[in-house]
């Protein structure tokens, strides 16, 4: 599973002491003036290995133009009393990903100011080609197989976004909870015209970086244009505003990407939602998730697992045309 320390196969596991919760709270998003649902599909599957991406959810409609991307802590985020990154590659053959293994990538910053850092990493191997150029204050960079996003908060640096230009993956964090030194990545997502190639991709054409407004320009392959711009970025959530602009209609326009064994071992073992003109939030186990025509959607969990456990539930909504 990709993570943005330095390459797909790390993850973080969590040893907790005595944990035990139940009930998610759902953090409610701005309502746009017009709500608009869109389709979900659930193409999951079951495995035994916790590296893989084997959830999957994909979003579809032809009249999407903008949305919201959250990542928010889960809500037994100050009950957690150690936290430590370890892959856990147990019932996993790696062997056929070329980025499991790949060590000392070639470390650049692409962009430095006062509260502000984008890093740039090149690796020795990975399955998808490095050839999406990216571009910040008129400089250009190529070879970059992923892009860190590093912030400022209370005199020391935390990163708080991943993309991996290949294949158009990202993964978002909040700042950390209180008086933690770092919390885990856990799901991804993507965002644009969603193509299979082997898995699920977004291939890009390039990629623009604007460090006044925390923007990512993006150009997609497929055709259409898009942005992301991180919003809203605190120690409970991190907010990003997602546009897109002539994409194909007949290709999903977003992705949710995770991992999950059993509930006591996964990024996301939940899934709630709501439906237009619905009273209130529907809830299932992921793995049951039917698929629905939806409003909002959390995807996290409600119950310790010993994978990935600090890492954020994720939010999609204010769906608009």
């Amino acid at each position: 599973m990709k993570n943005g320390c330095l390459y797909r196969g790390l993850t973080r596991t969590v040893l907790v002491m005595g944990l035990c919760f139940s009930g998610w709270a759902p953090v409610v998003l701005a309502a746009p003036a017009q709500k608009l649902a869109v389709q979900v599909t659930n193409d999951s599957e079951s495995v035994l290995c916790a590296e893989k991406d084997n959830v999957a959810l994909t979003f579809n409609s032809p009249q999407v133009q903008s949305f919201q991307v959250q990542a928010t802590h889960p809500p037994y985020i100050g009950l957690i009393t150690y936290d430590q990154d370890a892959p856990d590659f147990t019932s996993c053959d790696m062997t056929a990903d070329p980025v499991f293994g790949a060590d000392h990538p070639k470390r650049i910053t692409i962009f430095e100011s006062d509260d502000l850092w984008i890093v740039g990493f090149t690796f020795n191997s990975f399955w998808r080609p490095n050839t999406v150029p990216v571009k910040i204050g008129g400089k250009k960079f190529e070879g970059l197989h992923m892009l860190q996003v590093w912030v400022r908060h209370q005199e020391r640096a935390e990163e708080v976004l991943v993309l991996y230009p290949p294949d158009g993956y990202w993964r978002a964090r909040p700042l950390a909870y209180r008086d933690m030194r770092w919390t885990a990545y856990g799901s991804s997502f993507l965002v644009g015209p969603i193509e299979t190639l082997g898995r699920p991709v977004v291939v890009l054409n390039d990629i623009t970086f604007d460090p006044e407004t925390k923007r990512f320009d993006l150009s997609f392959k497929q055709g259409g244009t898009g942005s992301v711009t991180i919003k809203t970025i605190d120690r409970d959530r991190q907010v990003l505003d997602v546009t897109l602009k002539n994409t194909p209609k007949q290709l999903p326009f977003a992705s949710f990407r995770s991992m999950y064994v059993t509930r006591s071992n996964a990024d996301v073992a939940d899934v709630a939602w709501l439906e237009l003109n619905q009273p209130g939030w529907l809830e299932t186990p992921i793995m049951n998730f039917k698929g629905a025509n939806v409003t909002e959607l959390w995807a996290g969990r409600n119950s310790a697992s010993r994978h990935n456990l600090s890492a954020p539930d994720m939010i999609f909504g204010r769906f608009s045309q």
